[in-house]
């Protein structure tokens, strides 16, 4: 009886260092693919998510100031009695 409980230690324990050494191997495994994608988006010129988010927001802002500064020349220019000389743009989407 003891013989089998002592096969069954040493298989959890050979299950267990398996278990360890396929996580580490799964960490260096996705640490390699991380950097060839990295390597993959600077060599085509490629920007990150984050970072498009960014310059897109920006250029949301600009629009809308844009827009807003275009509705107050064209108060300004009626106040003063001239036609305004800025023709609506369709808005691109």
């Amino acid at each position: 009886m003891q013989t089998s409980n002592r096969l069954f230690d040493d298989l959890a324990k050979v299950a267990t260092g398996a278990v360890t050494t396929l996580s580490g191997l799964k960490g260096e495994i996705e640490t390699l693919i991380r950097q060839q994608i990295d390597k993959l988006l600077v060599s085509n010129d490629l920007v990150a998510r984050e970072e498009f988010d960014a310059v897109k927001a920006v250029a949301v802002e600009a629009r809308l100031q844009q827009e807003a500064l275009e509705k107050r020349v064209n108060v300004l220019e009626a106040a003063l009695g001239k036609t305004s000389r800025v023709k609506k743009q369709p808005k691109a989407k």
